[in-house]
């Protein structure tokens, strides 16, 4: 996207500023209040943030993350991208794309999700029934077959995110956490705004200058992001990526 103001002459970092910083550089905030001027202003989609009455569906906050990038001609702007889905969508017009978009039609995925349902339902319907040790003995054994479909399924999901850093280099969200810290990656990790951001600028050949992220909507009851509020990005699901997509930039 196209700054609104033009003039940033002698306002722009001189080297990319750390992500984990408490308080973003002044040209990424700029970029954040266009990001903000256009969540409030577009009317494409409809997610219900907790901020306005009547709304329907579940309140759900989002942190949303903006990158200021300079391309190969000069040309100066920024990327914006969200946490998670936004209004049950990886895709939204004005936003980067998912690393990897495990909402695809007929991926492994979703065809491994329905299988999880369907053992699910027969496990289900069994503890419905008159136990019996032929019963129990097949609740069982579906009970192990979903663990391990579950846990397959799950392994191959963390070697399809692939995260480059400014040098070309590819590493699955599996390795960079077996480095840093021995265990699998959590849940939603490579979801974050932080490295959809990054990997889009790497793809596309343009400079990462500076990076913000802030909460937008209703503060969830876990944690305390307020609406408007910045924050570094998060330690647990995104430094092992960053690590690797940041070297070069901050080292």
């Amino acid at each position: 996207m196209p700054f609104q103001e033009a003039d940033l002459v002698g306002r722009l970092p001189e080297k990319f500023t750390c992500p984990f910083d408490r308080q973003p550089h002044a040209v990424a905030k700029m970029a954040a209040v266009q990001l903000q001027i256009h969540l409030q202003e577009q009317r494409v989609w409809e997610h219900n943030f907790g901020l306005r009455n009547g709304q329907e569906g579940p309140v759900i906050g989002k942190m949303f993350g903006v990158l200021v990038v300079q391309a190969e001609q000069g040309e100066l702007g920024f990327l914006a991208a969200f946490s998670g889905k936004l209004a049950g969508s990886n895709h939204h017009a004005y936003f980067v794309p998912p690393v990897f978009d495990s909402l695809t039609e007929g991926s492994f995925l979703n065809l491994g999700m329905a299988a999880l349902t369907q053992l699910n339902n027969q496990i289900k319907a069994l503890s419905t029934e008159t136990p019996t040790v032929g019963n129990q003995v097949l609740q069982a054994e579906l009970m192990a077959q979903r663990k391990l479909h579950s846990l397959a399924l799950q392994e191959q999901l963390f070697e399809e995110y692939h995260f480059l850093n400014q040098g070309g280099e590819v590493k699955t969200l599996r390795q960079l956490f077996k480095k840093e810290s021995g265990k699998n990656p959590p849940a939603g990790a490579g979801e974050c705004a932080g490295p959809k951001l990054l990997q889009y600028a790497f793809q596309h050949k343009l400079q990462p200058l500076a990076m913000a992220e802030f909460w937008w909507g209703q503060s969830p009851k876990s944690v305390h992001w307020q609406h408007g509020h910045f924050y570094p990005a998060c330690q647990e699901k995104c430094a092992p990526i960053l690590a690797h997509m940041l070297q070069g930039l901050i080292d």
